[in-house]
């Protein structure tokens, strides 16, 4: 694939477990660029023997992210078309191949994506949860960053929309009990071993997953889907919140905004879920 002119970065997704799910164009690429960059190379190279690729390889991974995508770029400037690769999965999801897709559009250096496998997505399409509205959060910040975590956890609190979460085994009890604390229990199905003989999918509750959990050993790499809160269970906390202010303080909140006496009481009706007649009774009062 090299030329006079200048090189590109093609994304290749590769499968999660199941080398059936590599696509033809992913294969054909792979075969054909002049350069493969992979997370671990000792990992991949298995990938490559299986499909009898012999391409030159190149390590890229979360320690040499920022220096290697110059090296990259430079290559790419000359004409060296690049292909990426993750140890399974979509390059720059959860990955340091974002960085390098970052530095190749500051370079001008055009990228284009062959998709495939993501654990993600696999995962939500068998949740059992809603798919119409989903969040993906990746890893959480480890355990000993508390300050970031407890960031994150207190940001989906609030999240209406399904959450995915990534785990290691090693740290899915931590994880559950810190989701249980900050979520409350929620609906949750855990999925490990995606597309491997012995994939399985729970749907269950928070709590219920701590308690197997505590005579299990969790094994495999895990992906977490989340229910979201609802939008009515929001708007039920929303009008309790209001409920702390007397109605007084709540007509003043609004009318200190500038709005009119008339306007404020058709909100403090809204924010409190009765009618404005109500409120203007206890007004008089």
């Amino acid at each position: 694939m090299s030329s006079n002119e200048q090189g590109m970065l093609y994304l290749c997704a590769t499968p999660i477990g199941n080398l059936d799910d590599i696509t033809f164009r992913v294969l054909e690429t792979l075969k054909n660029v002049d350069l493969i960059a992979a997370e671990d190379t000792r990992n991949s190279i298995k990938l490559l023997n299986h499909f009898d690729i012999h391409t030159e390889m190149t390590s890229y991974h979360e320690y040499n992210k920022y220096e290697k995508a110059l090296y990259l770029i430079e290559k790419m400037q000359k004409g060296i078309n690049v292909a990426l690769i993750t140890d399974a999965g979509t390059p720059a999801i959860s990955d340091p191949g974002e960085v390098l897709v970052a530095e190749c559009h500051k370079a001008g250096i055009r990228v284009t994506s062959l998709p495939g496998p993501a654990a993600c997505i696999t995962a939500l399409t068998m949740s059992g949860l809603n798919t119409r509205r989903f969040c993906f959060e990746g890893f959480l910040p480890a355990i000993d960053d508390k300050k970031a975590r407890k960031r994150i956890l207190e940001d989906l609190k609030t999240e209406s929309r399904t959450m995915i979460v990534y785990e290691a085994p090693h740290h899915l009890r931590a994880v559950l009990d810190d989701l249980y604390e900050a979520l409350g229990d929620r609906r949750i199905s855990i999925c490990r071993e995606l597309t491997k003989r012995f994939e399985e999918v729970n749907p269950t509750t928070i709590a219920q997953a701590i308690e197997y959990y505590k005579n299990n050993d969790p094994r495999g790499e895990y992906v977490l889907v989340i229910e979201g809160k609802s939008l009515q269970e929001q708007d039920e906390e929303k009008r309790l919140s209001w409920q702390e202010m007397s109605i007084e303080e709540h007509m003043r909140y609004y009318e200190e905004q500038g709005v009119s006496h008339k306007d404020a009481m058709k909100k403090v009706a809204v924010d409190r879920g009765v009618g404005k007649r109500e409120i203007y009774q206890a007004l008089l009062k």
